[in-house]
């Protein structure tokens, strides 16, 4: 019956969101991205007096740095 199954514990390596779960995950690794690199090339606006080019840069980085993440994270299970 289905109670004789043992539950698999959570957190193993091929422990994959499914659904809904890999949309938000997806979307707070790009959201979370632009934000930190995003205010880290703020940061160095503020030191550097360059007038948004490091903001820019750095938010275009934390959307390549995300897109990346999703990828290994959510890609292809092997």
């Amino acid at each position: 019956m289905a109670d004789d199954q043992t539950p698999r514990p959570a957190g193993e390596p091929d422990d994959y969101p499914s659904g809904a779960g890999q949309g938000w995950t997806a979307l707070s690794y790009l959201v979370g991205g632009m934000l930190v690199w995003g205010f880290i090339g703020w940061l160095v606006d503020q030191w550097l007096d360059t007038g948004g080019v490091a903001t820019g840069i750095g938010v275009v980085l934390g959307m390549a740095g995300g897109v990346i993440l999703v990828i290994r994270r959510l890609g292809t299970p092997t």
